[in-house]
């Protein structure tokens, strides 16, 4: 599925999306991973749906046994591999998340940072392909901001259209947890409501966290038989 990542958002840019000023923005993306990191035992093997260049699998690499990072953009993946390169349990490949090439083979699942909306198209979709890889009993991790992060979430977009990495955002149309940007990108969240109703609609046991009062996490458990 090509996507706004794919084509004007990879590579050497998503670095720059990272590199922040705010402090408040660099918690919050250490918050997300210090959260998964304390989910995990050790001995897990861990997929990352939309990984970039492998910036949150090489962070959890100390609290599993193995992470495979997936992203559609081959030139991100060639720049995350040189980033792993140092990181033996770590590798990535070129694959879209919505047509996810493994067998039920991993124990934790994860798309987080607002993963769910960046990757386009019907979430339950996504949703579906992330869980028919677990090992029954695996557990998959969708995040998506807080509303009370909204302050914080529009500085940090406006950093990004100050570097030139999105367009210039569109005022009248940025509310209610969207941003909408005059190149034509959006960036969509989801509510705690609407997390409850991705979880109910696939029929597995499902937790709502939010961490950080920056993040909402919807946590579905595979089941087991």
């Amino acid at each position: 599925m090509s996507n706004y990542y794919e084509q004007s958002l990879n590579s050497t840019k998503l670095f720059k999306v990272y590199d922040t000023k705010y402090p408040r923005i660099k918690r919050y993306l250490g918050e997300e991973i210090k959260f998964v990191g304390e989910n995990l035992q050790g001995n897990e093997k861990v997929l990352e749906v939309g990984t970039g260049y492998g910036r949150i699998i090489k962070e959890l690499a100390p609290f599993a046994s193995k992470l495979v990072g997936i992203d559609i953009s081959k030139e991100s993946v060639e720049l995350g591999r040189n980033y792993i390169k140092e990181s033996p349990k770590c590798s990535i490949e070129v694959m879209d998340a919505h047509n996810l090439k493994f067998g039920e083979e991993f124990d934790v699942v994860l798309c987080l940072q607002n993963g769910l909306s960046a990757m386009k198209g019907y979430p339950m979709d996504l949703i579906r392909q992330c869980m028919k890889v677990l090992v029954p009993g695996g557990k998959a991790y969708f995040s998506t901001y807080s509303p009370k992060f909204w302050n914080h979430r529009i500085a940090w977009f406006y950093e990004q259209a100050n570097k030139g990495l999105l367009g210039e955002i569109d005022l009248e149309k940025t509310h209610d947890g969207i941003i909408v940007c005059k190149d034509g990108f959006v960036a969509n969240t989801f509510s705690e409501d609407e997390l409850k109703k991705f979880g109910e609609e696939f029929g597995s046991d499902y937790s709502i966290e939010e961490v950080d009062e920056s993040s909402l996490f919807l946590i579905i458990k595979k089941s087991i038989g």
